[in-house]
């Protein structure tokens, strides 16, 4: 195993521009792996690190201090052409978690830097902004604004020489919140998925309440006019009134239509026999799209964002697995979306991303979904389960 610490406060090590080959790794020379960080410069992403990952046909861009999100991630179709998997947000630069105020506009300033494909939010709360009792709580939480330490790449110098970014994310509060997070991102260079492993573990001696949302986005060329959504529904509702006016059509994407704003859907869903469950988005003609795997022990519910405004309003759909839906919450509790983990306990967390560039991986996909779908109907609610104030 090829090991190298990127970053450690403890080990005193900061490695801020690097470039290492498949060579240096001790790999053979002809293994399509290789890894660069930079440290960023002008703006607002002064400070920020990013780190890139090529591993076969695929490249991960991963920003350490943002949480260990993802910005995005290209992978190569049988024709040698990349298939960007992420979104085009008004907010082009990475982002210092130092210039973000998330307390602006009314606990919305979270969406100044919000950019990436992956998005962590928690893990004391996610949802919309608002007052919880005593409590006022801001867009999504605070991990995502977090820079990570502990940042470590290790590298698997045998077949299938699977390459793994691990990180430590720390949201701790005197009084209030002593939690880690330590995270798990890991592909190989002959299978298209990227496999998103997190563990959340509460150092203090108290149980709390926790909530983790995986705010995962997605647009062009996947996202367009004609593309669909497909999810194995055990219950679907709207978020809000305005959402409901989409019902019929939740899953079917139109092109970038002015003033279309958002519409939100609820969903619990059904699970295979592995206790996971799956959405596939693909474009038009389905010869690609991207295929989001949870598991849903711990992430019991699915969220459906769909943001279909204009391009210069970011054109994007998410796919969001959580412990709760985006609601604040103070709405959540009486849902039983609101868990409680107990001192020195852990959660793990398993996201799985399926690339798919071809058509046969997307009528695969569509198929174990359809037959998933098959074993019961979907519940479809008119009108939303929580009534906002």
């Amino acid at each position: 195993m090829f090991q190298l610490v990127l970053l450690s406060n403890q080990q005193h090590i900061d490695v801020a521009h690097l470039s290492l080959s498949a060579e240096l790794m001790g790999l053979p020379k002809d293994i399509p792996i290789s890894v660069q960080q930079t440290c960023l410069m002008g703006g607002k992403q002064t400070g920020s690190r990013l780190i890139t990952l090529t591993v076969g046909d695929s490249v991960v861009r991963v920003v350490p201090t943002r949480g260990m999100a993802v910005l995005d991630v290209v992978r190569k179709d049988s024709n040698g052409k990349g298939v960007r998997f992420g979104w085009d947000s008004p907010v082009k630069e990475v982002v210092h978690p130092s210039f973000i105020h998330q307390e602006a506009s009314g606990g919305i300033g979270w969406l100044d830097g919000f950019n990436e494909m992956i998005v962590r939010c928690g893990y004391q709360w996610a949802g919309h902004p608002g007052q919880d009792g005593d409590e006022f709580l801001t867009l999504h939480g605070r991990i995502q604004n977090t820079p990570a330490d502990e940042v470590i790449l290790d590298v698997e110098q045998e077949p299938p020489y699977r390459v793994t970014l691990r990180g430590r994310v720390d949201e701790k509060r005197f009084k209030f919140t002593n939690f880690e997070l330590q995270t798990a991102l890991s592909l190989t260079p002959d299978e298209p998925y990227l496999i998103i492993e997190d563990t959340l573990t509460n150092k203090g001696s108290y149980p709390r309440e926790y909530q983790a949302i995986y705010h995962n986005n997605f647009a062009q060329p996947i996202l367009e006019k004609g593309a669909q959504l497909h999810v194995p529904v055990a219950e679907l509702s709207p978020f809000n009134d305005y959402a409901a006016g989409g019902l019929s059509d939740w899953n079917h994407m139109p092109a970038p239509t002015k003033d279309f704003d958002e519409r939100v859907f609820n969903i619990r869903p059904l699970s295979d026999e592995n206790g996971f469950s799956h959405a596939l988005l693909h474009n038009a003609n389905a010869s690609c799209g991207i295929e989001v795997s949870y598991q849903t022990d711990t992430l019991p519910v699915l969220t459906i964002w769909k943001n279909t405004d204009t391009e210069e309003q970011g054109y994007v759909v998410g796919i969001e697995p959580g412990t709760s839906f985006a609601y604040n919450r103070s709405y959540q509790r009486d849902l039983g979306l609101v868990p409680t983990i107990d001192a020195g306990e852990s959660k793990h967390f398993v996201v799985r991303f399926g690339l798919l560039t071809d058509a046969d991986q997307v009528a695969d996909s569509k198929a174990g979904i359809d037959k998933l779908q098959n074993t019961q109907a979907a519940k479809v609610l008119s009108t939303p389960v929580v009534r906002l104030d």
